[in-house]
Order: C-alpha cells, then sequence, then structure tokens
C-alpha cells in the first residue's frame, strides 16, 4: 500500500491516519483522529510569557499519539468548543 504524507507528524496509509514517527493508525482517514489522540489541554496562558496572557479563558489543545507521544497537532478553542475538524481524504 502507498504512503502519503498529510502533515509534517502524520500520514496516510492503507485509508488509516497514522502517527509518522511510529506508524500508530489512530482513525480511518475520514475519521476525526483527534477523538482516539492524547489530549492535553490547558489555559493558553500557560504557555508562557506576556503574549500569551488572553481574555477569555482561551485554551491550548496539544494532541499526542498514544503509542509514542509524539506531539501530533496544537489547536486554540475557547471552553467547550469542538476540535476542529481535522478529517482527510483517503482517496
Amino acid at each position: 500500500s502507498t504512503t502519503r504524507s498529510i502533515s509534517p507528524t502524520l500520514v496516510l496509509s492503507a485509508g488509516m491516519t497514522a502517527c509518522r514517527a511510529c506508524g500508530h493508525q489512530l482513525a480511518p482517514a475520514a475519521a476525526s483522529w483527534k477523538e482516539v489522540a492524547v489530549l492535553d489541554e490547558r489555559p493558553i496562558a500557560d504557555a508562557g510569557g506576556p503574549m500569551f496572557r488572553t481574555e477569555g479563558g482561551v485554551l491550548l489543545r496539544r494532541f499526542y499519539c498514544p503509542s509514542c507521544g509524539t506531539t501530533l497537532d496544537t489547536e486554540t478553542a475557547l471552553p467547550g468548543e469542538p476540535f476542529l475538524v481535522d478529517r482527510v481524504d483517503g482517496t
């Protein structure tokens, strides 16, 4: 089967989104892989420095591979917001 790069940390292999570092299959290409990643969610102010001081409780979300711990992606969100949709077209 063909492996295709979809980001610096993720690949598409055999119709599955997988961790580039260890090959762990996270989810089918059309599914949200973030649902099965390890999530670290904390106030963005914890990132450090005055540039990260915000109003409204903005969160920094970090998604890690459940197999090897590689950081797969990050995003910012307000409390209670759903994950950004990150699905891959497997064609």
